[in-house]
């Protein structure tokens, strides 16, 4: 069984807020205080949140096993 790494979560996570963000934008021509559009927008930040802590996590990670070596 193949494992996910941090770098490939983190890049999952930033094609899902550049998903959301984008939906965001073309659900806006209603009005951008529309409920969707906020909900999309909140989405897309949650998403890019969590992809700038995996790509730090991973980054830690690849410092502890240069450092062991």
């Amino acid at each position: 069984m193949m494992r996910t790494t941090p770098l490939v979560m983190g890049l999952i996570y930033t094609f899902m807020g550049i998903l959301f963000t984008y939906l965001a934008i073309g659900s806006a021509e209603k009005g951008i205080w529309d409920f969707t559009t906020i909900v999309l927008m909140i989405v897309a930040t949650f998403d890019f949140g969590v992809a700038i802590r995996v790509f730090i996590l991973h980054y830690k990670i690849k410092k502890i096993q240069k450092n062991k070596k």
